[in-house]
């Protein structure tokens, strides 16, 4: 199964040049939740940028160390607590 980090990214041959020109930042949410944003682009509320920017890939790769569990953090409690 392909990550979500992966699952929308193009490749080279696609011809999305213009997004290997820009720096991107990786950012998350309240839920854990994780996602890449452009690094020249104001962060959209509720989200938090970790670390510096760096090429997309670096950033989807990132993305993908991180965000090993897909569940909400509210619903990973939820579940703990039935547990």
């Amino acid at each position: 199964m392909k990550s979500a980090a992966r699952a929308g990214r193009r490749t080279e041959s696609s011809g999305d040049n213009d997004a290997e020109r820009h720096l991107y930042v990786v950012v998350t949410n309240d839920e854990d939740q994780y996602s890449i944003w452009r690094a020249d682009r104001d962060i959209p509320l509720g989200w938090t940028a970790l670390g510096t920017p760096a090429p997309r890939q670096e950033c989807l790769d990132r993305v993908e160390q991180l965000w090993s569990d897909m569940r909400p953090r509210s619903l990973r409690q939820a579940m703990a607590g039935r547990a």
